[in-house]
């Protein structure tokens, strides 16, 4: 009978306690989540106005007093 060596699991720290990951998956790191923002799209700091004028004034296109 062979003997089983335990593996030697990596762990991390949560807000909710220490958390042991699977053989094969590394923690997240701080490296990583920044990397992950700097590819997002880009956002607008503040709310966009519509652009409700001329061609892309949707609220003209259903006046049909010209008809």
């Amino acid at each position: 009978m062979t003997a089983l060596h335990p593996v030697r699991s990596e762990t991390e720290p949560t807000p909710k306690g220490e958390q042991v990951l699977i053989p094969g998956v590394r923690a997240i790191t701080t490296r990583d989540r920044l990397a992950l923002l700097m590819d997002a799209p880009m956002r607008p700091r503040a709310a966009q106005k519509p652009l409700d004028i001329g061609l892309f004034d949707e609220a003209a296109r259903d006046q049909l007093d010209l008809f």
